[in-house]
């Protein structure tokens, strides 16, 4: 498709081959980017903060600069730090990747204006279709079909709460700047609406600086369409098929796949050429994504993310294409590699977004070193976009995404199949992961048969995250078999290791008790050994037992005669399994060391991670439920809100707004209830 007019030649001036690319993002964007650079013979860039010296991608690139301070607003966000780097290190052209300053028109500007080439489409192009209210307007008159609501710049509380009437609540109330799911509220009734919005507003000022407000209708049982298109500076534009984000969690995306089960072929073609339209108005030029909400049937225009999305792998897979390798060619100046009729549709592609967050506590973020990153060979249609490795450190000062498991097959249910396997098939220890969030999610028979929409995940919230079950023969066989590898490893390499000269045996003994503490309790099983094979005792039942390290990583056991080939960790008194029944996390009560496991209790009101204080919502003396909201935190570039951990009364606030607080601090005291 070529676009309504062609590039000016202004534009057009902006785009040229260079040899020097700095990358100014971080995390596995930052690797995917390095990769296909690297792979076109440019040379690299990684622009860093302080931390993330030791960060991944810094390694990769064939050089890196210091950009600032560990937090983003003095680093990946500062425009003049990154353009300071660029000169210094030679870089003729800067890659934004998603998130930061990939959207940010000033960036984009100033790039130009620095004779720096800017990945991406022009200023002008951003400033017309970032902003969610001015794009509506652009393509109604387009002639794109929209979601009723209100998308001006009138920002008063009574044109809000008059829009949301008109609409008809449930409305959707979003910021105008960025996405992510940030600054993004559902309001179902008007009693609701002005609480919302305050939050919202607070937030999307703290993430993108702009805390304009939309108002949309909230569609019922709406599933998320969106459309990746790509244009040249020559007039050419293309769509490459589309995917479907329906799998959410307060309105970020956490499965993406392509193309969309929902929409069939005349769909798709009706889908595609909305977006070819709506990126035609602004005569777009580089990669790009216009995001549609539907209800199955009719689909309507929510923005256009003018960068590439976290998502795009999908789209590579199914359309045999790289589009970094894209963006950088259309940024050489040159023109795509394809035209419409030649972008053919293969197979099925779905991905995964792992997070160091733990699901069982609301999604908390979790931040540490990592410990052990065991992920699979990228074979048999998997693909693994990471920004972490071994040793890595996860910060509270960025997002929590470790990275991205993709798969691809020729069919929708098979590509399900092969990523659960990848999913499985990863080991990450040091931070809490949300990988067994990601497994139950995606082997849910309504994910299986496409009967979901955006609201699917709130809905089955409890059957994803269940309580960690009682530990059988099988998991206790892999704890014993972990604790042993520990013990034998330890003898090898110090040569006053107890377990040196006798094995793993204690001296005199025949048999060993072993006591495990987790969610269903305690829970032990003898181990008698002298002959071969060793028995397990468990519940009165003898089960002959064997393990060794296997060839292939992990552990081989052998129980009642059945190989069963299982991970085991041990860390500290800390064991972690995983078995054919899923992943299990339990504390080893040692009989022959000390117990230094800190005793915390849910009874205090403390910060979970390192944030900010962002509001206070009940004051010194007032009398709450159980679960009333105490205050709220800013996290990882979210609000946690933190709540009471039982009735009674407050009896003083040791923090105020704007304090940044440590992980750990006790941030409010509350008195029980009296009886």
């Amino acid at each position: 498709m070529k676009n309504s007019s062609k590039a000016s030649g202004a534009a057009k001036l902006l785009y040229r081959r260079f040899n020097t690319l700095l990358i100014a993002n971080r995390g596995e964007i930052a690797c995917r980017v390095i990769r296909t650079a690297r792979a076109m013979g440019l040379r690299t860039v990684a622009g860093y903060s302080e931390a993330d010296r030791d960060a991944l991608h810094v390694g990769m690139a064939d050089s890196a600069v210091l950009l600032g301070p560990a937090r983003a607003r003095d680093s990946y966000l500062n425009i003049d730090r990154i353009l300071e780097a660029a000169q210094k290190t030679g870089a003729e052209a800067v890659h934004p990747g998603y998130g930061f300053l990939s959207e940010n028109a000033d960036f984009a500007r100033r790039c130009a204006e620095a004779g720096i080439v800017f990945v991406g489409p022009t200023a002008e192009m951003m400033e017309a279709m970032g902003s969610k209210s001015g794009s509506k307007l652009l393509m109604e008159k387009a002639g794109v079909p929209l979601v009723p609501g209100y998308h001006g710049e009138a920002q008063d509380d009574a044109t809000l709460s008059k829009a949301a009437e008109k609409a008809g609540f449930p409305v959707l109330v979003k910021a105008s700047a960025g996405g992510g799911g940030r600054g993004m509220r559902v309001v179902r009734s008007a009693g609701e609406l002005a609480a919302a919005v305050v939050s919202a507003k607070r937030e999307a000022l703290a993430a993108f600086g702009d805390d304009r407000m939309l108002i949309e209708k909230y569609v019922d049982n709406p599933r998320h369409i969106e459309v990746q298109i790509v244009g040249d500076s020559h007039g050419n534009l293309v769509s490459l098929f589309e995917r479907e984000c329906t799998l959410q969690r307060r309105h970020q995306k956490v499965i993406e796949e392509a193309p969309s089960p929902t929409l069939d072929a005349k769909q798709r073609e009706a889908v595609c050429e909305a977006a070819r339209k709506a990126a035609g108005a602004v005569n777009y030029v580089g990669a790009g994504t216009i995001e549609f909400v539907s209800n199955g049937k009719d689909f309507f225009f929510i923005e256009m993310n003018t960068r590439l999305q976290v998502e795009h792998p999908v789209t590579e897979l199914i359309a045999g294409v790289d589009l970094v390798e894209w963006q950088l060619r259309v940024a050489f100046g040159e023109k795509l590699p394809l035209e419409q009729d030649q972008i053919k549709l293969n197979g099925h592609a779905m991905e995964a977004r792992l997070y160091a967050e733990n699901p069982n506590k609301n999604f908390m973020p979790s931040v540490g070193r990592l410990r052990t990153w065991r992920t699979p060979e990228a074979v048999d249609g998997l693909r693994i976009d990471a920004g972490y490795g071994d040793g890595g450190s996860v910060s509270p000062n960025y997002d929590a995404m470790l990275a991205k498991v993709i798969a691809w097959a020729p069919t929708r249910d098979l590509a399900i199949s092969r990523l659960a396997r990848g999913l499985n098939e990863t080991d990450i220890r040091g931070v809490v992961t949300n990988i067994p969030f990601l497994t139950a999610l995606i082997t849910h028979p309504d994910v299986r048969v496409n009967a979901i929409d955006t609201g699917f995940i709130e809905r089955e919230l409890a059957k994803l995250t269940p309580e960690q079950p009682a530990l059988t023969a099988l998991e206790l066989g892999a704890a014993v078999a972990a604790i042993l590898q520990s013990e034998s490893e330890a003898a090898a390499t110090d040569a006053h290791s107890p377990w040196r000269s006798s094995g793993w045996t204690a001296v005199g003994s025949r048999q060993r008790k072993f006591v495990f503490r987790g969610g269903a309790g305690e829970q032990s099983v003898t181990l008698l050994y002298g002959r071969r094979p060793s028995v397990l005792l468990l519940d009165g039942k003898r089960i002959p037992f064997a393990s060794a390290t296997s060839p292939r990583g992990g552990i081989d056991l052998v129980l009642d005669g059945v190989n069963h080939h299982v991970t085991g960790l041990l860390d500290g008194h800390e064991v972690y399994v995983r078995t054919q029944n899923g992943r299990f996390e339990v504390h080893w009560v040692d009989p022959f060391g000390t117990e230094d496991e800190e005793q915390t209790g849910g009874d205090r009101v403390v910060a979970p991670l390192p944030g900010t204080v962002v509001a206070l919502l009940v004051e010194a003396g007032a009398k709450v439920d159980k679960g009333a909201p105490i205050l709220t935190l800013e996290v990882m570039k979210m609000e946690q809100t933190l709540r009471a951990p039982f009735a009674g009364v407050v009896k003083s606030l040791k923090c105020k707004v704007g304090d940044i607080v440590q992980e750990g601090v006790e941030l409010a005291e509350i008195e029980p209830a009296k009886t």
